[in-house]
């Protein structure tokens, strides 16, 4: 089965998300992966042993269990290919849990199949150094992007609020996808690089730096640029300027990161994939500037 590492959905700490591609592409929903002939015949048993053994289960349902075992037991293939255990390897249809009721999670349909050493499964999405990037893809948990505001809580009607993100909270993430049965070790590792910052005020009413809201990175690692005294007077790299009130609620300011994505993979395989992003929402209070005359 194929395994993953580095920063995916099962890492502790902090608040993170999935990666969302800026286009139309969306990873494999399903794919085949190969099994030992030991792992196929006690899957299949396990199957077989846990339909028949279950009270009320359906003539239909148990027919149907015992036809697929006698296939690859005593039909077509004998004894799951045990005595062949060292010259191939099963393949297999997997869907992704997340995704199996989408009709792309369909397409792979193909009844199990047998490969011997050196053969190359004649289906698409069979398990490449390319699919287990993509698959990998799919599983990188990408940090909340939370900038840092001055002023902090609440800021003023046409005073420009600077916003910036701390090098240390955007860096590299990647994830590591990798498969090794039967003789068969191939692995891939797909990084998500950050490129910009996008800022979105929540209202129309707001002005942001620069004008296209796309904050770049700078050569340390850091975007936009953090507040400090005697820059009052100054336009922000990388900021937002509200022209109305807030009134007794908030605005959403969105916060969005775009993440280049490569990936490496076995035989010095290797290439680029689709752009993601991955962005949240913080809430903004803006007060009119009160003046008292005299």
């Amino acid at each position: 089965m194929v395994t993953y590492s580095g920063s995916t959905s099962g890492t502790k700490g902090g608040s993170k998300g999935n990666v969302t591609p800026v286009n139309d592409w969306t990873p494999p929903a399903c794919w085949y992966e190969p099994r030992s002939a030991a792992d196929f015949s006690k899957y299949v048993e396990g199957m077989y042993n846990e339909t028949i053994n279950t009270p009320g289960q359906a003539n239909y349902a148990k027919q149907s269990v015992g036809e697929f075992r006698n296939t690859y037991k005593d039909g077509t293939y004998k004894n799951y290919n045990l005595d062949k255990k060292d010259e191939g390897n099963w393949w297999v249809a997997v869907r992704d849990e997340s995704r199996w009721m989408e009709p792309e999670a369909q397409a792979c349909d193909k009844a199990p199949f047998w490969v011997e050493d050196g053969g190359t499964p004649p289906v698409k999405n069979a398990v490449t150094p390319q699919v287990l990037a993509e698959l990998a893809y799919n599983r990188l948990q990408l940090p909340t992007t939370e900038v840092t505001l001055a002023p902090t809580d609440t800021t003023k009607v046409n005073l420009p609020t600077w916003a910036w993100l701390d090098k240390a909270k955007f860096k590299e993430v990647s994830v590591t996808a990798a498969i090794n049965v039967g003789g068969l070790n191939i692995q891939s590792t797909t990084t998500a690089k950050p490129v910009s910052l996008k800022l979105e005020p929540g209202t129309t009413d707001a002005e942001t730096y620069p004008v296209s809201g796309e904050c770049t990175i700078n050569a340390d690692g850091s975007v936009g640029e953090p507040y400090a005294k005697g820059k009052s007077s100054e336009t922000p790299p990388c900021g937002i300027k509200y022209l109305r009130s807030s009134g007794n609620g908030t605005f959403k300011l969105r916060a969005t990161v775009t993440w280049e994505i490569a990936w490496t993979g076995t035989g010095g395989a290797g290439g680029d994939l689709p752009d993601g992003t991955f962005g949240n929402d913080q809430a903004v209070t803006v007060q009119e500037i009160q003046a008292v005359n005299r």
